[in-house]
Formats: structure tokens, sequence, C-alpha cells
């Protein structure tokens, strides 16, 4: 199972508080605003604004929020304007740490986001420096319990899928950015249910630490990506499949 994947199963397992709730809407309700902002308040004819949208709605965000965010993007309500921002840097073991932002405050974030890393045994780095590690990609997730990546292979390819792969308990669907609604359209609309989905940075190849330094990196992207500014992190660490973070 690729590195993203099996840290989103980690964190669901762990579940979310209300506070956590809270800190999720925010970032969720960032995302929205730009999406809105950059490609227009219509979902159908900006698949940025619909991912985002997706995302909400499996947060059970209210629509209230949902619209008041799409508002605001596309000028209807006051609102603050935010930068997008991608840091780079190492973890513990030269792992690459690729984290992507959304902020009103470009120094506050920068500071913050340093200062993590460097209590968490990383270093920022300067830009260029892992960002060729990764591809920005759709990601859909099935339980190999309860299919079967021959039935989904077919609709996903049809519909523009790159890649179906099972590792483990997962079936992975991999995408570019622009057929990830398509194809995640196409597998709903066959009845089958997903574990996860999201477009998001992907390394082209991970590296395998001992269980020591893989604590160490998951503990300090949990701690990165609870900076309200941050609205996601990717690493190329591989996760064992068996692998439980402790709390």
């Amino acid at each position: 199972m690729s590195g993203h994947s099996k840290w989103a199963s980690i964190k669901h397992k762990k579940g979310a508080n209300d506070a956590k709730r809270g800190q999720i809407f925010t970032k969720i309700i960032k995302e929205i605003t730009v999406a809105a902002k950059q490609g227009g308040g219509d979902e159908a004819a900006n698949p940025r604004l619909r991912t985002a949208i997706l995302k909400a709605k499996e947060a059970n965000m209210p629509k209230d929020n949902i619209d008041r965010a799409v508002k605001k993007g596309v000028g209807g309500l006051e609102g603050v304007s935010y930068t997008e921002l991608t840091y780079e840097g190492y973890g513990p073991g030269g792992v690459a740490i690729l984290i992507d932002a959304l902020t009103d405050n470009k120094n506050r974030t920068a500071a913050e986001v340093r200062s993590i890393l460097s209590k968490g045994g990383g270093n920022l780095g300067e830009s260029g420096c892992v960002s060729y590690l990764f591809k920005k990609k759709g990601m859909i997730t099935f339980s190999s319990a309860k299919y079967k990546e021959d039935d989904i292979i077919e609709i996903a390819l049809e519909a523009g899928a790159d890649d179906i792969a099972t590792a483990g308990e997962t079936i992975e669907v991999m995408t570019s950015p622009e057929n990830f609604i398509k194809v995640l359209d196409a597998l709903t609309k066959a009845n089958f249910e997903k574990d996860m989905s999201d477009v998001s940075n992907i390394p082209d190849t991970t590296v395998a630490l001992d269980e020591e330094k893989t604590e160490k990196v998951l503990k300090l992207v949990e701690r990165i990506e609870e900076l309200d500014d941050v609205q996601s992190v990717s690493t190329n660490l591989e996760i064992p499949d068996n692998f439980e973070l402790k709390d």
C-alpha cells in the first residue's frame, strides 16, 4: 500500500474529536474558497471545487457552510485572501516531505513549518529539493475484502484511470487530476463504495525506514498537519501494512 493511503487509514482508525473536526472544516472551507475564486462557483465546470465540496460532504460539513465558502470565493461575501504555498523539506532518515498550505500570512506559516520540522528531527529545504520526487495524482481506494480488482479494472480504465493495483487490504485506483472526478463518478455509479478519494502528491518511489524512524516521521507529519494553514502533507515514506501508530 502506498504511504498516502496507509497514512489515511491510520488517521481514520485514530478517529477525529470535535476539535479536530472543527479544524478539518476550516481547512476545507479555505480550499473551497480558493477553488471558487480561481475557477468559478459552478462545480460541474470546476473540478478542483467539485473535489473540495466532495471532501466537505465526506466530513459532514453543513450545506450552509459550503455555500458560504463558495460565495466568498466568487466575491459574494467579504473574506480573507489566501495565498497558495508549497514547502519542501526532510524528515528523520532523510524522508522527503512536501507541504501544501493556504495562508493569509506567509511569514507566520513559514516560521511554524520550520519550527515543527526542526523540533521533529527534520529541516526545511530549498524550493525544488524534493518536489521532483512527487506527481500530483488522483487516488481512489476500495476494500479488497469487499471487491475484486478485476471487478473494478474495466470500469476504471474505461473512465480514464491510469493504473489499478491491489496492496494488502486495499485496491488503489490512480488517475490524473483531470480525470479524477470522471473516474470517481463512473465507479460510484457502478455501485462501488470507496474507502477514500483525494487528489494529492504521490511519490514516484518510496523509502523504507526502521520502526523507530517510521514512528518519528509519522508523528512529525501529524504535527505539521495540525497547523491551521497546512492543507496536506506528503512523504515518500513506505509504511508497512501492519504498522500501527502509537498514541
